[in-house]
């Protein structure tokens, strides 16, 4: 099944989910260097009929899921999500995995991270995307902090991993922290 070019960064595009994505979503959940940081996902068992039943009904219900696609050569490399919206107070949380680890630490979670609120706070009109983030994964820390997310709190000790304590780093951007510049752009070029 194809995938389309929904929102175009420099390194990457987000796309609709193609529920033959549900098999590379199943082989990072199980990969526990993959799960480990995103957190649930490396304690639950998650079979491919798991993910393809979870894929199913986030696309029926038509939640801002989407894969990230290699813009050089199509290959699905991740997903990202924005979840717990809350649309009266203009907020939510996002989630973000670079599945395939040979795109790790080469710009492509920043440039896909750019492309997912842009669509949250151009699109959704949110006005404040949140995530929360282990301590250990400096990676991921610093390219949130790249697209200007800001620390702002610490869940002490959250997980306990091999009997090791981990704290929660929260994090979050305003819309007005962003700097929009490819659905704003777009319009620009339209004429908006």
């Amino acid at each position: 099944m194809p995938h389309y070019r929904k929102l175009i960064g420099t390194k990457c595009y987000l796309s609709p989910p193609s529920p033959e994505d549900a098999e590379l979503w199943a082989n990072w959940d199980n990969d526990l260097e993959v799960a480990i940081p995103l957190g649930d996902e490396a304690y639950l068992s998650l079979s491919l009929e798991s993910e393809q039943n979870h894929l199913a009904e986030d696309l029926r219900l038509q939640r801002p899921i989407f894969s990230i696609v290699d813009l050089a050569n199509d290959q699905v490399i991740g997903r990202c999500v924005l979840f717990a919206i809350d649309q009266l107070n203009r907020r939510a949380m996002l989630g973000i995995v670079i599945g395939e680890k040979s795109y790790w630490s080469r710009g492509y979670g920043q440039d896909a991270l750019r492309l997912l609120l842009d669509y949250g706070f151009n699109l959704l009109n949110l006005n404040a995307v949140s995530l929360g983030v282990f301590t250990f994964n400096e990676r991921a820390i610093q390219a949130y902090r790249k697209v200007g997310f800001r620390d702002v709190g610490l869940q002490r000790q959250a997980r306990i991993i091999a009997g090791r304590k981990y704290d929660v780093l929260l994090m979050d951007i305003l819309a007005e922290e962003f700097d929009a510049g490819g659905i704003a752009g777009l319009l620009d070029e339209m004429g908006g």
